[in-house]
């Protein structure tokens, strides 16, 4: 018999024995494992609920639906509380933001050829075996209700043996799909797939990187403004965590006139704030820069938005370039941006926003910037990844 002791950041739990960590329990449990590994719950937490989909039990897609919202939320939150106690640091904390299930809009999928047809799911844990999950509580209405193209199009795509990646984005106009694959893309099967496309009312289909047809443009709204990124490219995970970050960024940065956006992707923050602030948007990615340039020369009462393309990880912003700016906005990923951090901290800038989807490297890089005479008052976690182990962070820094 063990006892479950605390768990880590990725939810698993430690067992009193000291080296055995366990899935899907909760601090406090009594559990009983035995030699074939199979685990019993004998003494459940209070805090244990019934997983509200029906999937969890096969399905590796989400860690934490067996404990009840209050648990979860306390977890994440304790996560970036450690790890920005762990340097030092004590600002106050906001009240959790947790984005609500079936809200998800993008997701990337498996599919495999089956004798009968095609499967599309999620891998369990640790494991190469799909699952369907055709009534995932995680994904938006309209990403389960691509399943039956996302099926036809595997039949398609995928060889006998293998598998193929669907990345789908919910779009207004229909699905967004990029399709991973190591198949050949012919002329007659670009033809097939086209027909395809038109019959399931997708809104774009591309295959590795290759367009195979645009029927309705995959246009995201940000802020009032509308973008088609580049297939695949980077998207907060729910309108509700996009709404939450942005409304965080707008209130640090409320009386900046000149703001640069580093790591500025198709324009989630850049575009909004163009509405009341001038911007520089700095991307390595030529492409995603190219979708936000378009949909501010179609955008209404924008103020000036220059981009540039940029790697800030060899060739981060000098202190001299970054003194031209009011305020900055970054948002790295998940390796954070210690080089384009320094260059802050030694800059004139009186004004950061910065977001992170990493407690680690956002708390490594916060001491940097408070060592630098920068204050944090406080700190927003956000919750859009939802009974998963992943968490953002929004958080201020100002100096006189």
């Amino acid at each position: 018999m063990l006892t479950i002791e605390s768990l880590t950041h990725l939810g698993m739990g430690r067992a009193s024995d000291g080296q055995s960590l366990l899935p899907r329990v909760l601090p406090g449990e009594e559990v009983d494992v035995a030699q074939d590994g199979t685990m019993r719950i004998v003494t459940p937490s209070v805090d244990r609920v019934a997983a509200p989909c029906r999937h969890f039990k096969s399905c590796g897609g989400c860690a934490m639906q067996h404990a009840n919202d209050a648990f979860v939320a306390a977890w994440k939150q304790d996560i970036v509380i450690m790890a920005v106690h762990a340097r030092g640091l004590t600002p106050e904390f906001r009240d959790i933001s947790t984005s609500p299930a079936q809200s998800r809009r993008r997701a990337k999928f498996s599919g495999r050829r089956t004798k009968k047809g095609a499967m599309v799911g999620f891998h369990t844990r640790a494991s190469d075996t799909l699952v369907e999950v055709p009534d995932c509580q995680l994904v938006t209405p309209a990403l389960l209700g691509s399943f039956p193209a996302l099926e036809a199009l595997t039949v398609l795509a995928c060889s006998r043996k293998g598998e193929i990646d669907l990345t789908v984005t919910d779009a207004p106009l229909g699905p967004d799909v990029l399709i991973g694959t190591d198949k050949e893309l012919t002329p007659q099967l670009r033809v097939e797939l086209a027909a395809l496309a038109n019959q399931f009312g997708l809104s774009r289909l591309v295959w590795n990187d290759e367009p195979v047809v645009t029927i309705n443009p995959p246009v995201q709204d940000f802020g009032g403004t509308g973008v088609v990124p580049p297939p695949g490219a980077f998207l907060q995970a729910t309108k509700h965590g996009e709404a939450t970050l942005l409304a965080a960024v707008e209130e640090i940065t409320a009386r900046a006139d000149r703001i640069i956006d580093l790591f500025a992707g198709c324009g989630t923050f850049t575009l909004p704030l163009a509405k009341r602030a001038e911007l520089h948007a700095v991307e390595s990615e030529a492409a995603m820069l190219s979708a936000l340039d378009r949909g501010w020369r179609t955008g209404h009462q924008l103020r000036r938005v220059t981009t540039e393309t940029r790697d800030l990880f060899r060739r981060p912003l000098e202190a001299d370039e970054l003194r031209h700016f009011d305020a900055a906005v970054i948002d790295p990923p998940r390796a954070g941006a210690e080089a384009q951090i320094a260059t802050l901290a030694d800059s004139q800038l009186k004004t950061i926003a910065m977001v992170s989807c990493n407690p680690v490297t956002f708390a490594r890089d916060a001491r940097t910037l408070v060592d630098a005479g920068f204050q944090m008052p406080w700190v927003q976690v956000v919750d859009q990844f939802r009974w998963s182990p992943h968490v953002e962070v929004v958080a201020p820094f100002t100096r006189n």
